[in-house]
């Protein structure tokens, strides 16, 4: 009789603890440094595209979703350190990431490209880069890509944000920035402080570096749960949610193909 109640009230306790444990809500992880795409507001509110699609992919999955900040260098560590449970900062698929963490389907892929003043005459290739310094944020995929090809012979320059990037090449302490095109014509190109500046060179596609496509990302024992993010994006991509959200930001088809 006390095994039996002993035995019900462990069963009980086990019950109660996996409701507790269904109930958590899902931690997102951002840096937030990377406008259209996620920034915070004035009064400190998750904004942007990454953001948007990620509160339609909560809702669809049924998911208590909630934001966490992390700088861009910490997410996956911070991720496999179980201090948030999905990276939503429009990182890029590589192969090299893929050997730390799982990702979902992608949700945008885009090219990435070089920025340079108007008439400076900066060519992408060794002659023209010797000795220039040349802008990226830390630790990305535009990063590696520059330090490989031209870390040799330019002044690579590394930033915790793409905004110090641009302040940076606006006061002349850069030559040239390499990023996401997409991220450097809404964000700087398109505006004000932009002026002055043009993509140079041609569009960087190569997946070694520039990867399958922009995803979310989580731990590789998280399959369920990468299962259920999977299922959302077929679904808000079907129903139009997707394209819905991408109209208030971009004039074209962010989604590539």
């Amino acid at each position: 009789m006390k095994k039996t109640l002993t035995l019900a009230l462990m069963l009980a306790s086990f019950v109660s603890g996996s409701a507790v444990a269904a109930q958590k809500p899902v931690r997102l992880a951002s840096d937030f440094t990377y406008p259209p795409f996620n920034y915070k507001d004035e009064s400190g509110t998750p904004k942007g595209f990454d953001i948007e699609i990620a509160d339609a992919l909560c809702e669809e999955a049924k998911l208590k979703c909630e934001w966490v900040s992390q700088s861009w260098d910490g997410l996956i560590p911070s991720l496999l350190a179980r201090k948030s449970d999905v990276i939503m900062a429009s990182m890029r698929i590589t192969e090299e990431r893929k050997q730390r963490v799982l990702f979902t389907d992608k949700y945008y892929q885009t090219p990435a490209r070089f920025v340079a003043g108007v008439g400076a005459g900066v060519a992408i290739d060794e002659q023209s880069l010797s000795g220039k310094r040349i802008g990226v944020q830390l630790g990305t995929i535009h990063d590696r890509y520059v330090t490989d090809k031209f870390g040799d012979v330019a002044n690579i320059r590394r930033y915790n944000g793409q905004n110090e990037v641009y302040l940076d090449l606006q006061s002349g302490r850069l030559d040239a920035v390499f990023g996401n095109s997409d991220q450097l014509a809404l964000a700087f190109l398109d505006k004000e402080q932009g002026k002055g500046f043009e993509f140079v060179g041609e569009a960087v596609t190569d997946p070694a570096y520039i990867g399958e496509g922009t995803a979310l990302a989580m731990r590789k024992n998280d399959k369920a749960l990468a299962e259920k993010f999977n299922q959302a994006i077929a679904t808000i991509r079907a129903n139009g949610t997707y394209d819905k959200i991408a109209a208030k930001y971009f004039g074209f088809d962010i989604y590539g193909e």
